[in-house]
């Protein structure tokens, strides 16, 4: 993990009797969400005893803790410790290459979208798919990816009506972000294509796929390509361990 920079300030909060959470300000910023998915994995993978799991969000990290094997102040202690070690070097993540139908009813607001930036609809498919980005956090629904590194260009404020059901595996655009969905849920997000790909399947192990710090790259695929992949039992799409940064 690298140690935070002199220019980053942090706060350890308690959360009731269990938890407590380490808080690094307001802002969504790649290199906040990267030291907070290393030190989330650190803890996970050499948790000291009594620690039950480190939750990583946006810019903050909840990390869970058994109060009959380990006192608050020994969490904190702990927690401190690791925020102030010399800068490491950070650990692999996976770099997902996932398709996207793009348009049509697959992606029902991607014209509308596209006027709104004045572009055409195949400018943004190809401003969508030309950036990697990070996954920022997990959460709102099972196996909903919140992603940063959107296109300046593709920044669009949400829907002023949410819809009640958006379909499962839909690719979409809010604010600075775009999301990969995993079931269908409720969103006032704007979609613009649709993947056959689910991250989350309850009875499968690890549950979800797409975690914090990993990386994710688009491609277009047609409909009858979309189509052939969905029919795949369980298809996962290609990804491999990385080294660089994002």
């Amino acid at each position: 993990m690298k140690g935070i920079p002199n220019s980053l300030t942090w706060k350890i909060v308690p959360v009731a009797d269990q938890a407590v959470l380490i808080d690094f300000g307001e802002y969504i910023d790649p290199q906040i969400n990267k030291h907070v998915t290393d030190l989330a994995i650190l803890i996970n993978q050499q948790p000291l005893v009594g620690i039950t799991k480190a939750i990583p969000t946006y810019r903050s990290l909840l990390v869970n803790y058994d109060s009959l094997r380990i006192r608050q102040h020994e969490v904190t202690g702990y927690l401190q410790d690791l925020l102030t070690q010399p800068r490491r070097k950070s650990p692999p993540f996976r770099a997902w290459h996932i398709p996207v139908c793009y348009g049509g009813s697959y992606g029902i607001d991607l014209e509308t979208l596209a006027g709104q930036h004045q572009l055409s609809s195949l400018e943004v498919i190809e401003r969508h798919v030309k950036s990697l980005y990070r996954v920022y956090m997990i959460g709102f629904m099972p196996g909903f990816t919140y992603l940063g590194g959107l296109d300046e260009s593709l920044h669009t404020p949400r829907r002023d009506s949410p819809r009640l059901k958006v379909p499962a595996g839909s690719i979409s655009i809010g604010g600075m972000q775009t999301a990969v969905g995993s079931v269908e849920a409720p969103s006032g997000w704007h979609l613009i294509g649709k993947t056959p790909f689910r991250s989350f399947a309850p009875d499968r192990n690890p549950a979800v796929l797409l975690q914090s710090g990993d990386a994710v790259s688009f491609y277009p695929v047609s409909a009858d390509e979309y189509q052939s992949l969905a029919q795949q039992v369980d298809y996962v799409p290609e990804w491999s361990w990385q080294d660089a940064e994002i």
